[in-house]
């Protein structure tokens, strides 16, 4: 058993961390594609 398993930092589940990383992410490109149909709606 190598030490970094011995020696856990958080218990807590890699689903839940995944889930907010893909959630963020998704919420950072729909913002971007929100702001580029504004744009596009304004500019026509």
């Amino acid at each position: 058993m190598n030490e970094f398993e011995k020696n856990v930092q958080t218990k807590r589940n890699d689903v839940i961390d995944s889930g907010i990383g893909f959630g963020v992410s998704f919420g950072f490109f729909a913002l971007i594609f929100i702001i580029a149909t504004v744009i596009d709606y304004i500019g026509s």
